[in-house]
Parts: structure tokens; sequence; C-alpha cells
């Protein structure tokens, strides 16, 4: 009885110092404004990094914190995820043409569509990470200025897409645009108003600039083994890597 009795005294104390630091750390969603003066803020971030170069950036490549590699032919809406055994080929146009295989034997039935779930989140959550920058202006996003001491951010909110729609981004950045960090509201996160840095840019040979680290709290995401290019051979890859899903 004793035990029990210290057992939920420490449950206790640690539910407590849970709700003192939700209180503590929890950020409200910012109010923004003036969308049309967000759009420019918005464009000036994406001129800083390239977007006329992503645009014409074909397939990427990249390995994310360690766990997951992405072989994305962006031109054609297709994509290989690989993670420990499970290798899953995507056709973004018809989900029902993705093929999986686990130990090079292909998958089927359940098992199938649970293994192209599984890839199509991975693909999601680590592709933002590569490239918010380049999604502020995508299909069911909402572009905001909030004012921060004596500059200016920009907040973002996505009422459409990917896998948790609704969440928002507040970014800030240096006087060319370029991005030094964003805060997060997002359903995945409990407490809201986060800070994720965007650092360690480099500029790939298509000549568009990418950050390969972030830091979210005590967690650094790294982006690995980073290539672009115009064509599937231009990173390594034979070209008729996706045939089976065309």
């Amino acid at each position: 009885m004793k035990i029990v009795k210290i057992s939920l005294f420490i449950i206790a104390i640690i539910a407590f110092l849970l709700l003192g630091a939700y209180f503590f750390l929890n950020e409200k969603l910012p109010v923004g404004e003036n969308p049309a003066k967000a759009d420019k803020l918005a464009a000036k971030m994406q001129t800083a990094l390239n977007r006329v170069a992503w645009d014409s950036t074909n397939v990427v490549s990249w390995n994310y914190k360690g766990g997951h590699s992405h072989i994305w032919d962006k031109k054609n809406e297709m994509v290989l995820v690989t993670w420990g055994e499970n290798k899953v080929f995507l056709n973004l146009k018809a989900w029902n043409k993705g093929k999986s295989y686990k130990k090079d034997k292909e998958i089927s039935d359940a098992e199938l569509d649970e293994l192209r779930g599984q890839a199509w989140r991975f693909f999601c959550n680590d592709s933002f990470w590569l490239i918010a920058p380049f999604k502020v202006f995508d299909e069911g996003v909402t572009r905001k200025i909030v004012r921060t001491g004596d500059s200016e951010a920009l907040l973002v909110t996505y009422a459409s897409g990917g896998i948790t729609p609704g969440d928002s981004y507040l970014w800030f950045m240096d006087e060319s645009g370029v991005p030094l960090k964003y805060k997060l509201w997002v359903k995945i996160l409990p407490i809201g108003g986060v800070e994720a840095t965007w650092a360690q840019w480099v500029k790939t040979k298509t000549g568009v600039s990418i950050a390969t680290q972030h830091k979210l709290g005590p967690v650094t995401i790294a982006i690995n083994g980073l290539k672009t290019g115009y064509s599937l051979t231009d990173i390594g890859v034979k070209s008729d890597l996706f045939d089976m899903i065309e």
C-alpha cells in the first residue's frame, strides 16, 4: 500500500510539472494581418533561395535524420522511400500503381496499403523539412504578417494538404529573406510556439539553396546525402527506376 501511495504521489508531481511547463512554454497562435504584404515577404524568401532553380530541378534525393531515404522524381511525381527492410515506390498521381518490397520480396494485400501509407507519411514530413519555404504558396495556404518587436515575421497556415492540415508556422528571416527559424503550431506537438532553426544552408548543383540542419528543441534533424539534378542519372540513379509504376 505504501508503494502505491508513493507511486501515485510521483505521478501527481510529474503531472503538475508537465501542466506547469505547458502553461509556461505554450504560446498562443498570433493573429496576423496584411495578406498582400505577407505575399511580398513570402516571395522575397523564395527569391533568396532561388525558386526558379527549384522549379527547374526535376529530381532530388536525400536521407532524413539517418532513418528514411528518398529518391524523388519531382517532374513525374514519383518517389522511392526506403527505411529498414522496406522499399516503397509511390506514384503520387496514381496511388494504386505503387509497389512495396520487404527484403526484396514484393508485398501485396493489406500490408501493401499499410506500407504505402507509411511511406507517404514519411515523404510528407521529410520533404517539408527539406523544402517548406517553397510550399508557402501551395493551394489552401494563407499568409499574413505578424509584428515581432521591430521586425516582421511571416505567418503561414495550411488549411489543406499533407497529413496535418491546419498547422501554422511563423517564419523569421534575415534582411535578405533567408529563413533563420520558424515557430510551430502543429497537431503533433502539444505546445504551441516551439522553435526550429533553419541552418547549414547549401547551394546544390541545380542552384537551389536548401537548409541541411534543424534544431527542434533537443532534437537535431539532419538532411544528409542531398543531391539535385535534372534527370535521375544526374544523381547516380538508373533512368528506369520508376518504370514499374508508370
